[in-house]
């Protein structure tokens, strides 16, 4: 591994390049065997575990990469070789630019130190003056806001309050790659809706983030491209939006597969999903969705809708075997691949028939169209369940992007957020004497 944490990275400059890395451990059945493997290197005590296998992935100036997998995928691996605190069995890792890494709470931090002195401390690990970092010390204290705990050992931390000073001394010593893995889900959530916008306003700076996360939303909008990891091998390298759809899509096969593993009856009924819509189908294929459509009020295709307009999209779906239990779903996405709105006959608590082998079902949803002008996509599912903790739900077929629409932009009633939701506005005249209360 390669890096200069003097030399800060031109725009639009390769940052991080990972090239054809491995990493690989060894697993012994004994705690004497590691001993023994020392002292008698020649006899191999030891079964060799690939935690990761040919990961190449090059990353530029700005960008912010999202990375993905199930546990044990090889994630943490991954940041690990590139925070360089382990080293690659093959292949090679080139860092340009000061790294900061947060692989787990405090990493980096002395339990026993203040938190004050720890800030100090991480300063030196990544180079920075002692001057330069009180001259930070109070935007840090600020962004952190753990009051008297600051002065207080990091040992008497809770989780959340060690996540707000590792968040606050990564954001101020300016990085040019930050490494963020999983901590972001601890402290609440107004501190992470912090993090986040911080996050995105340093990203637009040119920072380079490297985050992993199992928030779907969360990657899609504070990342460019994403990596998804399966058994330590790279499965899609691509867009954020690409990537998280692969990687749900990889949560609901394994949901599926145990599923499949309780209930014969599914295996038996299972058929390929439509091979002309590739990638963008997947499920069991006991029922299919056959025709999407996006209506306007007189029941007629429509692609362009007003604020205050009705939308209804319309779902027609074919039973490839025998099903009960059925639920339909719809979700409205946007450009940047937001999942804005959507609802399920579920729980909407709409109870759909059981249907024969080669019956058709028609599930029409509508709602106001209330978005901000632009381009959204919708996508469809039809799923068996019956417990409302979806425990026991089966992915029958999804189809993303099954249909589009837009919205135009009305200078009359301009929507400036994402969603507009009536708001009411109550306004007295205040007697300027009178007591505040």
């Amino acid at each position: 591994m390669s890096s200069d944490p003097h030399a800060a990275p031109a725009n639009d400059a390769v940052v991080l390049r990972v090239e054809q890395v491995s990493k690989q451990y060894r697993i012994y059945r004994r705690p004497r065997d590691r001993l023994l493997q020392a002292l008698t290197p020649w006899r191999a005590r030891w079964t060799g575990f690939w935690a990761l296998r040919d990961v190449s992935i090059e990353v530029k100036r700005g960008q912010a990469w999202g990375i993905l997998g199930r546990n044990g995928a090889g994630k943490s691996t991954l940041l690990q070789l590139i925070a360089g605190t382990v080293a690659p069995t093959q292949g090679r890792v080139e860092v340009r630019g000061r790294v900061a890494a947060m692989l787990e709470l405090g990493s980096g931090f002395n339990p026993e130190f203040t938190g004050r002195e720890n800030v100090f401390l991480a300063g030196a690990i990544l180079g920075i003056a002692r001057r330069e970092m009180e001259r930070r010390f109070d935007e840090i204290a600020a962004f952190a806001d753990i009051g008297a705990f600051l002065e207080q050992p990091l040992k008497t931390y809770s989780s959340g309050m060690a996540a707000r000073l590792a968040f606050a001394v990564a954001f101020s010593v300016e990085p040019d790659i930050l490494i963020v893995d999983e901590v972001l889900a601890v402290g609440d959530a107004a501190f992470q809706h912090r993090c986040l916008a911080r996050l995105r306003r340093l990203r637009d700076n040119g920072l380079t983030l490297l985050f992993v996360s199992h928030n779907a939303d969360a990657v899609r909008s504070t990342c460019t491209h994403g990596l998804v990891l399966a058994d330590g091998l790279p499965v899609c390298v691509d867009s954020a939006e690409r990537a998280v759809d692969h990687y749900l899509r990889l949560v609901r096969e394994h949901v599926n597969q145990e599923a499949i593993a309780r209930d014969a009856s599914l295996a038996a009924g299972g058929v390929a999903p439509h091979p002309e819509r590739g990638s963008l189908a997947y499920g069991t294929g006991q029922a299919r969705i056959e025709i999407v459509r996006v209506l306007d009020e007189q029941d007629r295709p429509c692609a362009l809708f007003d604020v205050g307009q009705r939308v209804t999209v319309e779902v027609a779906l074919k039973a490839a075997a025998d099903v009960r239990d059925l639920s339909v779903s719809f979700f409205v996405r946007d450009a940047t691949g937001v999942d804005l709105l959507g609802t399920t006959t579920f729980d909407e608590r709409v109870e759909l028939p059981a249907l024969r082998a080669g019956e058709v079902l028609r599930v029409r949803f509508s709602f106001e169209n209330r978005l901000h002008h632009g381009s959204f996509g919708i996508g469809v599912a039809v799923t068996r369940v019956t417990l409302r903790d979806y425990s026991d739900v089966v992915l029958l077929e999804q189809v993303d992007a099954a249909a589009a629409f837009n919205t135009s932009y009305n200078p009359q009633r301009p929507v400036h957020y994402k969603v507009h939701e009536p708001v009411g506005i109550v306004i007295d005249r205040a007697d300027p004497h009178a007591e505040p209360g």
